[in-house]
């Protein structure tokens, strides 16, 4: 916990001056500010106001996820609409229902971009900021006291907040929860009740939460130019990620398993080529996956640990097997068992690092064929190493 307190103090201090945290301080708005590079892309930032309106304080907040806001009532495709944004490092804008400390629900509209690196065009920060839905109360014939009818922005699942009965339900399970019955005879009284504008947020709040983002960033690329780190609101094109060499692309070509190539000597040690197979299996296209940092296939339940080994393995420049929970761009997540290995030059020197990926499931469905899918794997490394060494042989010397 400890290295992990120490990674989210470095995080501001590698990329912006010191001066920012009170640059930032000064703003009136409601923010977070989150690392991706950190393991489960934790809060390493939050502003005043945001403190107030959740009533926590910043150690309660500083090192958590933002999920720690999220409730039973919170509408789970939002939520998801929310994490694909993240993976595919993009803005997002949408109406959110968040708890308090004290387990009050309330509508806020939060809207979040990301943060980039100018030198190498990866998202180093996430800036998240939330603005209260103000809206008018509704009465009618019954009063509901404090329950609160709402929709998820697609309109289809519909929620029922009723005092402490934080239950998240749809309209066709209403009957089967033991927990909320009441809900019944609230619903049968009420139908006539307009619920798909409750969730929406007004113009002046939308330009409200945009403003807040565009000042945001201004104090973090002023900041962060002190430090001589050049950070943008948009992704700079990274030129020069791939492979050039038309002799190594044509043998990596013909080895029909789910593999990439990752640079270790290029700022975040991004994806430089990938296999057909890889992007079959992940759903990902060729240039959302050039450029990556070689990681991005995790998510919120991947295991921090398998991160770690990962990690290590690269770092003492070691082969490695692990299990890792991963990702497709479709959010739909699957066992990876990953084979990752250093491979090395003519000259003994390492040039790239390969991962070997394979979903769990498949490999259990090929057990029946003649080569084990473990064999698979060590055999695409096998001949990475052999195509890379093979390219490089008349390339230089070894002195």
């Amino acid at each position: 916990m400890e290295s992990q307190l120490e990674l989210i103090e470095k995080s501001f201090d590698e990329h912006y001056s010191n001066w920012v945290y009170e640059a930032l301080d000064d703003l009136p708005d409601n923010f977070t500010i989150t690392d991706p590079c950190i393991s489960g892309h934790p809060i390493v930032f939050a502003s005043r106001g945001c403190l107030r309106m959740f009533g926590y304080s910043k150690e309660e907040v500083v090192g958590r996820n933002g999920r720690m806001f999220q409730g039973e009532g919170t509408c789970r495709r939002t939520v998801m609409q929310i994490r694909e944004a993240i993976r595919e490092e993009r803005s997002v804008e949408v109406s959110l229902l968040n708890y308090r400390k004290d387990g009050t629900p309330f509508w806020m509209l939060f809207r979040m971009s990301p943060v980039f690196s100018e030198e190498d065009g990866k998202a180093i920060n996430f800036v998240a900021v939330q603005v209260p839905i103000l809206r008018k109360p509704r009465h009618s014939r019954r009063s509901l006291g404090r329950d609160e009818f709402c929709s998820c922005q697609d309109g289809i699942t519909r929620e029922i907040l009723l005092g402490s009965c934080r239950k998240e339900v749809s309209l066709d399970s209403i009957v089967e929860s033991n927990r909320c019955t009441s809900l019944d005879s609230a619903l049968g009284a009420e139908k006539g009740v307009e619920v798909d504008e409750l969730c929406g947020a007004s113009e002046p709040e939308k330009q409200k939460a945009s403003t807040a983002i565009n000042n945001i960033l201004s104090v973090l690329t002023q900041y962060g130019a002190l430090r001589r780190k050049s950070v943008s609101g948009k992704r700079c094109t990274v030129e020069r990620i791939g492979i050039s060499n038309s002799a190594l692309l044509t043998s990596l070509g013909r080895i029909k398993q789910s593999f990439v190539l990752i640079d270790p000597y290029l700022p975040g040690m991004p994806i430089v080529y990938t296999s057909e197979t890889f992007l079959k299996l992940t759903g990902y296209a060729r240039h959302e996956v050039l450029g990556q940092r070689h990681r991005f296939l995790s998510g919120s339940e991947t295991d921090s640990s398998a991160l770690l080994q990962i990690a290590e393995c690269i770092q003492n420049s070691k082969p490695c097997k692990v299990r890792v929970l991963d990702y497709r761009k479709d959010s739909s997540s699957f066992w990876n068992q990953l084979h990752i290995s250093p491979i090395r030059n003519a000259f003994g020197k390492i040039a790239y690092f390969i991962e070997v990926h394979m979903d769990e499931n498949s490999a259990n469905e090929q057990d029946g064929q003649k080569l084990n899918p473990e064999l698979k794997q060590l055999g695409a490394i096998a001949a990475a190493k052999v195509a890379v060494r093979s390219a490089t042989m008349g390339s230089g010397s070894s002195s």
